[in-house]
């Protein structure tokens, strides 16, 4: 080899020891870099930049910080509204209302663990990609889908032109089919998602979101199925004591006639059907094992009503007979409206006082409403679970805002749940202006004392409307329908045991719209049409109700 290639290769052998130096410098340096970098976010005790929670930044923050701000983001969500939009129709429901369960305690965890949870090499390589993308976390949120559903299926039967359901139910000896009707109808799964991508942004204190309404068909009458749902065999009541069951009794019901003929009725073209029933009723009812079955009074509650309306007590009569000696088991759900079923002239309802459209008019079974309110108030008081209550349109007159429970037949129910140990029986009646529902059962060996605390949060004033109308003289002005305020309203449900608060649960966040003022004024030139003496152009006046008339509540359970 001659020198200078001798020369080359030293020089060669030098290069390659010289960057073999420099890489293992270099490898040396990351090595104690990273190790200084790693320890000191090792003994970091806060969640490292660039770390979000649902899109709350919680870096910077220990453990303790972030929980207290991720709680406090949740506090306000809870109590915001989320409003629900369709054209003309709009309705609100809360956050709280949903009984949603956000998993803090989890997310914050992970948080923590980013940038701590590999080698040396992996965390410092995460923290170092957080400076330039970030990472969100995703929060497990829990939902009540039974509430949430329950909210929606009530909200579906409120919407303009909704669709109404095949329905029926048993007057006395008779099955009585109503047709339902083609109409609008709320995709469900559409509408439960948006409204859990609402909840998720956990930052946005309120949305509106635009109802995703879609045209629907009714389903044929499928009279074999609700053969199958009615048909039973009689079964007398009786009761155990060890341990203490009660065993209401049963009656039969069968159709008294073929499915055969049932189904030529239904062919039909007409909006109601009436099959004819055949009931066998037990020897021993449950009221003939009342008092022994039923030996302590759990809770009661009045309202107040015009006994001198008759057409309206007739429904309110007609109504407590429906539920008086209602017997509901443990774990069993009550309806109203399955109870009291279709309100129609025929099963014995009359027109009555009714809010619709913004107005108070005659409506088939007015005043049946009353009823279900005083009943939702005993219920509560009892400490049983409401599983669907909706507030009326308009603050009515028996009762305060939040204290109502309005049905409509086929589209808002009153609903609840026996929860307690043992059975309970409704006793309920009206008389001499006092409509009164009591509940009896066994008490438990803890009974809570139960208040209902309600508050207004907010006014919404009534607007005057002036109708010009030709029959009066001119300048002459008469109230056709009073004003009343609307408002929003919330109402808890409060716990106590020995004269401590155990509990502080939302009820209910309601609101009432306000009802117009209407005054119809005489016009230039319009002809005045002469009354006789003694009469008044004034109608009937509304129901004021602007200091609702209640009877305090008892809750002799505690």
């Amino acid at each position: 080899m001659s020198d200078k290639e001798n020369k080359f290769e030293f020089f060669k052998n030098k290069k390659v020891i010289i960057s073999s130096i420099v890489i293992a410098i270099v490898l040396i340096l990351t090595i104690i870099f990273c190790t200084i970098f790693s320890l000191i976010n090792m003994n970091n005790t806060k969640i490292i930049q660039g770390v979000k929670i649902n899109d709350i930044d919680v870096a910077g923050h220990t453990k303790e910080e972030a929980t207290q701000k991720m709680q406090e983001e949740i506090n306000k969500k809870n109590v915001s509204k989320i409003k629900l939009v369709k054209e003309d129709f709009n309705n609100e429901i809360s956050v709280e209302q949903l009984e949603v369960n956000y998993n803090i305690q989890n997310a914050i965890e992970e948080a923590f663990l980013v940038g701590r949870n590999g080698n040396i090499f992996s965390n410092n390589f995460e923290i170092l990609g957080l400076k330039t993308k970030g990472k969100n976390i995703d929060l497990n949120i829990e939902y009540n889908n039974e509430k949430l559903n329950q909210i929606i299926n009530e909200i579906n039967g409120q919407i303009p032109g909704a669709i109404k359901d095949n329905s029926y139910y048993i007057e006395e000896s008779n099955l009585i089919i109503t047709k339902g009707t083609d109409g609008n109808s709320i995709n469900k799964e559409q509408l439960s998602n948006k409204i859990k991508e609402n909840i998720a942004k956990i930052s946005s204190l309120e949305e509106q979101i635009d109802l995703p309404v879609e045209e629907a068909k009714v389903g044929p009458i499928d009279i074999e199925k609700i053969y199958d749902e009615i048909h039973t065999e009689a079964k007398d009541a009786y009761y155990t004591k060890d341990p203490f069951t009660v065993y209401p009794h049963v009656n039969g019901v069968d159709f008294a006639i073929s499915i055969d003929e049932a189904k030529n009725m239904l062919q039909e073209e007409k909006q109601e059907y009436i099959i004819p029933l055949k009931i066998t009723v037990p020897n021993i009812t449950t009221d003939k094992i009342g008092s022994e079955a039923f030996p302590d009074m759990i809770s009661t509650f009045t309202t107040r009503y015009d006994g001198g309306n008759i057409d309206r007590t007739t429904n309110l009569r007609k109504a407590v007979n429906k539920i008086n000696g209602m017997v509901i088991m443990p774990g069993q759900t009550f309806s109203y409206n399955a109870t009291l079923g279709q309100r129609s002239i025929a099963a014995g309802y009359r027109e009555a006082k009714v809010y619709q459209g913004g107005k108070v008019i005659d409506g088939i079974g007015g005043g049946i409403c009353q009823i279900s309110s005083t009943l939702y108030n005993s219920v509560v008081f009892a400490n049983l679970e409401i599983v669907a209550r909706r507030n009326h349109g308009f603050v009515p007159s028996y009762l305060g805002a939040g204290r109502d429970a309005t049905v409509v037949y086929g589209a808002t129910d009153f609903k609840f749940r026996n929860t307690r140990k043992y059975p309970i029986k409704i006793a309920a009646s009206v008389k001499n202006g006092i409509a009164r529902v009591d509940i009896y059962g066994i008490k438990e060996e803890t009974e809570y004392k139960i208040d209902i605390q309600t508050s207004i949060t907010e006014t919404i004033p009534f607007k005057t409307t002036y109708i010009d109308d030709p029959t009066l003289p001119v300048g002459e002005e008469v109230v056709e329908q009073k004003g009343q305020n609307g408002c929003k309203s919330v109402a808890y449900k409060v716990m106590s045991l020995n004269g401590k608060v155990v509990s502080r649960k939302l009820l209910s966040s309601d609101t009432y719209n306000a009802m117009e003022k209407l005054i119809r004024r005489g016009v230039e030139g319009a002809s005045v049409e002469t009354q006789p003496e003694g009469t008044t152009q004034t109608p009937e006046a509304i129901p004021d109700t602007s200091s609702p008339e209640v009877t305090p509540e008892v809750n002799p359970g505690s």
